[in-house]
């Protein structure tokens, strides 16, 4: 590629989740952020029911027409019988160099986009399809870093077989009087309850089995925040300083409301003060967590701290918000990377990786000799 030629880049935005919303404002930003100088940009649309809208679609959402009315349109247009009719409009730039997807939630960060990136064998922003399917899933998330020693809160995992085993009285006797319900494969704190009786218990497992086929029931940490750090890189990442949230005092916790309907109450500090021991450590946490799940390019790493300051990983997210008011562009700026740099080193983070994967075999040949083995 010539050096004096741009980037090709597809954004992807939207999906199907409770994040849509928030998906098509990170999109913005990005945008917004990235030098037009160095980038050429196509915008793909995932719409709520699951297609992808081509770039002209997609740009006049992007623009501010109504996108029922929109989506509506370009549905009637496609040919439903056709297996792939979700997928077709994907193809209508086909010169592409690397795809930016910031989908977040299902589809986007449980390895889904990124399995059909792969088999459209192009450059893409952030983990692979394991790294985000282990790190979307609470439950396998907690698994892995438990192996690799990094500590999270302690939990049972509830599933429609084994649900009548457990009750809150049970439970409450395991891990604390109180108790959070999650489900497993959810984001945006959307079915997670805050339970300290009977009656809450059964109400927050009914909701969140809505949501999910297995689900969490945790201990509560009661720390005075929730703690965060932003992570960039391959195998050699490097943690921003760490950000706090703290939600209002009638506000059981970070819940959806005060993520994406009313943040006026939330407090953030970027960076937050904190001892250098307690930095250090979640530093640690964070790299560790990163390196054990098999990230790639970005993730945020969330934290809860007890009040005699012991730290647990809360959650692992692995394409964060990129709104004006995300912690995770915020973080590295406090850190010394602006939010245009930070989209440069993605993508270039982007490249770095398909490069290493090309170069991996998939079918039998013979070792050469050392002296021709690929640099």
């Amino acid at each position: 590629m010539e050096n004096n030629k741009k980037l090709h880049v597809g954004l992807i935005f939207g999906g199907n989740s409770s994040e849509h919303d928030v998906s098509k404002r990170s999109a913005h930003n990005i945008y917004d952020a990235m030098d037009k100088d160095k980038y050429d940009v196509s915008l793909f649309l995932m719409t709520k029911n699951g297609y992808f809208l081509g770039t002209k679609a997609s740009t006049r959402v992007f623009n501010g027409e109504p996108e029922d009315d929109v989506v509506r349109q370009e549905i009637a247009k496609l040919d439903k019988s056709n297996p792939l009719a979700p997928i077709l409009n994907l193809s209508e730039d086909s010169n592409i160099d690397v795809f930016f997807p910031i989908i977040h939630g299902n589809l986007g960060e449980d390895g889904t986009i990124q399995g059909l990136l792969r088999l459209l064998n192009k450059p893409y922003v952030g983990s692979g399809v394991l790294g985000s399917a282990m790190s979307f899933d609470k439950d396998i998330t907690k698994k892995i870093l438990k192996l690799a020693g990094v500590a999270t809160t302690r939990y049972e995992l509830l599933t429609p077989l084994t649900v009548e085993k457990y009750s809150y009285d049970s439970l409450s006797a395991e891990l604390g009087k109180i108790l959070f319900v999650k489900p497993a494969n959810q984001g945006s704190s959307v079915g997670i309850h805050k339970v300290e009786t009977s009656d809450d218990y059964d109400e927050a497992i009914r909701d969140a089995f809505r949501y999910d086929n297995k689900v969490l029931v945790e201990e509560a940490i009661e720390g005075p925040e929730e703690l965060e750090i932003s992570v960039l890189g391959n195998h050699h990442p490097i943690a921003s300083k760490v950000g706090s949230i703290k939600v209002p005092a009638d506000d059981a916790f970070y819940t959806y409301d005060n993520k994406f309907v009313d943040a006026s109450q939330v407090k953030f500090d970027v960076p937050v003060d904190i001892s250098e021991a307690l930095s250090k450590e979640l530093t640690k946490m964070a790299l560790d967590s990163y390196r054990a799940l098999g990230l790639k390019g970005m993730a945020r790493i969330d934290f809860l701290v007890s009040q005699d300051s012991e730290p647990y990983v809360s959650e692992v997210n692995t394409l964060p918000g990129f709104t004006n008011i995300s912690l995770y562009p915020q973080l590295f700026a406090a850190s010394g990377i602006s939010y245009r740099e930070l989209i440069d080193r993605l993508i270039q983070l982007a490249n770095e990786e398909y490069e290493r994967q090309s170069k991996i075999l998939y079918d039998f040949k013979p070792l050469p000799p050392r002296d021709q083995d690929v640099k």
